[in-house]
């Protein structure tokens, strides 16, 4: 069995809530590493626009691609 396959396994095993409470736990840490790192806090806006964009592309194309 693959890690892959593992995780997917588990992932079957929660509902909504539990998702919603793993998107607030990544939330929470990466507002902690912002926090201790200051340096990031320092970007301009369109950085974390662009950064948004990004990284939303990909599950985007698979949620409404064919």
């Amino acid at each position: 069995m693959g890690l892959g396959t593992w995780i997917n396994s588990k992932i079957k095993k929660c509902n909504w809530v539990d998702m919603q409470f793993v998107k607030l736990s990544v939330a929470g840490f990466v507002l902690m590493i912002t926090k201790l790192w200051k340096p990031l806090l320092s970007l301009e806006w369109y950085w974390y626009a662009m950064i948004f964009v990004l990284a939303l592309i990909k599950p985007m194309c698979k949620a409404f691609g064919k």
